[in-house]
């Protein structure tokens, strides 16, 4: 495909990755005014102002909003639904490609951000924008939200907000490179952080001091040898076992200092029915057994998703998708199941796309997306 024939829904993707909406937390690669999430959810805002919604930006952390628009249908509302990608994308460090110039290439969109996750973001206005003109929308009784929600790939923030202030919905279908299928389930995600403490001195008098970053290797080798294998007993029938994966070391100040302190964190992606702070306290009994000194904190931790399969929705969306399925990888949709609405996670492209040197979208699974919104949307009206 060449740039002459882009559809709509690709030429929209286009000008989303060429946004820069770099998620400030860990940044390494990009400039500070190509982070946070604001001109892509100003963008989206005028796109969603021209299709008819009314729509606000929701200030959650400075200079990074959620962009909301509602579409009302005529009469009396029966149903509220929810269309919620998130805005941000991870860092661009290590990419072989131009992150932001969004070049098409054997049916293919490059850049930063077109599979996780603004394809299905894209694809998800224009079917809106198609559907919310159709007579069926007007006489029908389905009230649609769509959310661009900020800080999805760190801390979710932007969800927290809107699922704390926004109205209950009977479905929330989350903006994901899913395949096309239905994720109902995910694992929980929780970051650890592990501090080891030990005293400064010159480098050239090491024996004064205790060296934090070598007191901290015992430690490492624990957790990936002893404790990550202890937590994967916590299993799941289709989510699979617990995992505990070191992520990153930081320690020491000065190249002729000997290191005070050091720092492991950790990403826990758990299943139930385990708990954070549950695997937090085996983890500080480990460590006392062993005699490791090391304090335990548990910096974030996002409850597991799993919304029933015969729901009632769910069921009606199923056959405009490529079937149920569930996933090793948390999202915002845990966010929402977390206070009782019914949450999925649907969308174009691969998640094995995202976060990748050469990050892609096909834009035939694109098109097949945004006409799949299009019959689901058609479904619950």
């Amino acid at each position: 495909m060449t740039v002459s024939v882009l559809s709509p829904t690709a030429k929209l993707l286009r000008q989303l990755v060429r946004i820069p909406s770099v998620n400030p937390h860990g940044q390494p690669g990009v400039s500070v005014s190509e982070t946070g999430e604001r001109a892509c959810a100003e963008a989206v805002g005028q796109f969603l102002r021209r299709a008819g919604a009314a729509v606000a930006l929701q200030e959650v952390l400075p200079g990074r909003p959620n962009v909301i628009g509602v579409f009302k249908p005529r009469g009396k509302v029966t149903r509220r639904l929810l269309l919620a990608p998130h805005t941000d994308t991870v860092s661009v460090s290590g990419m072989t490609i131009q992150p932001f110039a969004a070049t098409v290439s054997g049916g293919k969109l490059y850049g930063r951000g077109a599979s996780d996750t603004k394809g299905p973001l894209a694809a998800m206005l224009r079917a809106l924008r198609e559907f919310t003109v159709s007579a069926a929308f007007r006489r029908g009784g389905l009230e649609i939200t769509f959310a661009g929600l900020m800080g999805e790939e760190a801390g979710n923030h932007g969800a927290r907000a809107w699922a704390r202030q926004g109205p209950r919905y009977d479905l929330a279908i989350i903006g994901e490179p899913t395949e096309w299928r239905v994720v109902h389930a995910h694992k929980g995600c929780a970051w650890l952080t592990f501090t080891v403490s030990g005293r400064a001195a010159h480098a050239a008098t090491p024996a004064a001091g205790v060296n934090a970053i070598t007191a901290a290797t015992p430690l490492l080798l624990w957790l990936e040898q002893i404790m990550a294998p202890r937590l994967a007993k916590f299993t799941h029938p289709s989510l699979g076992p617990t995992t505990l994966a070191i992520t990153t070391i930081s320690g020491g100040t000065k190249d002729n200092i000997i290191p005070d302190r050091c720092e492991i964190h950790a990403d826990l992606r758990y299943t139930p029915p385990l708990t954070a702070n549950r695997a937090a306290r085996l983890i500080r009994a480990g460590l006392r057994q062993r005699g490791l000194r090391a304090t335990v904190s548990v910096n974030s931790d996002n409850r597991p998703l799993h919304t029933p399969a015969d729901n009632a929705l769910v069921r009606a969306i199923l056959p405009h998708t490529r079937g149920l399925t569930t996933a090793p990888w948390f999202c915002d949709a845990a966010l929402f199941g977390a206070r009782g609405i019914p949450a999925v996670a649907l969308g174009p492209g691969s998640i094995r796309q995202a976060h990748t040197a050469a990050e892609f979208i096909r834009l035939a699974d694109l098109e097949r997306g945004k006409d799949g919104y299009l019959e689901i949307l058609a479904a619950l009206v």
